[in-house]
């Protein structure tokens, strides 16, 4: 399925019914009098929240809804029928903006959660309501009042309790796919995940579990747009504690302590609130490990206080502390 995580759309509510101009006619009765119903409410246009849905992918390719009008009133002071409401469904995450102020006005950050976005107009008064001593045959009633336009941004911020971050290639796939039962692409080249992916991971009866998400790799200039990490940083704002994965196998480039910098630096310029997250670094690919690259990387850790563990997804190797550790920390 295509990830689709921002989108505009254009949301228009009904419009109120006619209030009905009537006069009462039955046998017997020459002065019945005037019996105009109102019109009905036009219908909502509402957003919920689904836990079964996890990208906008339907509103990118339905852009318009409009609610049903309110009916218009009737003879015998009948009310019309309101108008049906519209309900859109997104993912749970989804944030509603005003697309002209940038204004959030929800965030459906809990499944069934709903946003009355925009409100149908109110139906007009039949001609019974302005029947007076001086005026007992009003011909006149009101009209339905117009329903509420808006242009929304919908932008969805995926729901995790742990982010894991770092360069392309540094292992994030591999190891959400050794932690959860989700299956990401896995390749031995830059960018090979293109989504982000979501995984459920059980680390243990005495542990709680948790939800990690696999944000794609970012690279220098991510924050003005450069690979894909632009498109993706949003998602890691949600989450509880960040994990950053650093390549130190002998085949890594670059230096592992510079690596580590180059990822912070964008998430520093994306959103400087992301660095006060907490944030544990697990040094990856320890089964072909290069010895002073983890050297080097457990030395800065350790001094900047800093939790590190070193892992290998191939052989799972340091896993069991790292799961102990990440289910410790979303629960403080």
């Amino acid at each position: 399925m295509q990830f689709i995580d921002f989108v505009t759309v254009n949301v228009s509510a009904g419009h109120g019914g006619k209030g009905c101009v009537s006069f009462r006619r039955e046998k017997y009765i020459p002065r019945g009098g005037p019996d105009g119903g109102d019109g009905g409410r036009g219908g909502h246009v509402i957003f919920r929240a689904d836990e079964r849905l996890n990208t906008l992918l339907d509103l990118r390719y339905h852009r318009e809804y409009k609610a049903q009008n309110g009916r218009p009133g009737m003879g015998k002071k009948k009310h019309g029928a309101d108008g049906e409401d519209v309900i859109v469904v997104v993912p749970v995450g989804s944030i509603i903006k005003d697309s002209e102020t940038d204004e959030v006005l929800a965030d459906l950050n809990s499944p069934s959660a709903e946003f009355v976005a925009v409100r149908g107009g109110k139906g007009g008064q039949g001609n019974t309501h302005f029947a007076t001593p001086t005026r007992q045959a009003p011909k006149f009633a009101q009209n339905g009042l117009p329903g509420e336009e808006m242009e929304l941004t919908v932008e969805l911020k995926l729901l995790a309790d742990v982010g894991l971050i770092g360069l392309p290639n540094a292992g994030k796939s591999t190891l959400i796919s050794v932690m959860s039962s989700a299956r990401p692409k896995i390749a031995d080249y830059p960018f090979t995940t293109l989504v982000p992916n979501l995984g459920v991971v059980k680390a243990g009866e005495e542990w709680r579990s948790f939800v990690v998400a696999d944000i794609p790799g970012l690279i220098e200039g991510a924050h003005r747009g450069a690979g894909l990490g632009h498109q993706f940083l949003r998602h890691v704002e949600r989450t509880r504690i960040l994990l950053h994965l650093v390549d130190i196998s002998q085949a890594a480039e670059g230096d592992p302590v510079e690596n580590l910098w180059t990822v912070n630096n964008e998430l520093k310029l994306y959103s400087p609130e992301l660095l006060k997250k907490p944030q544990a670094v697990a040094g990856t690919k320890t089964d072909i490990v290069d010895a002073e690259k983890l050297d080097r990387l457990r030395d800065y850790c350790k001094t900047n206080g800093i939790d590190f563990f070193p892992i290998s997804g191939a052989t799972g190797d340091g896993m069991k502390p790292l799961l102990e550790y990440l289910s410790r920390k979303v629960m403080e």
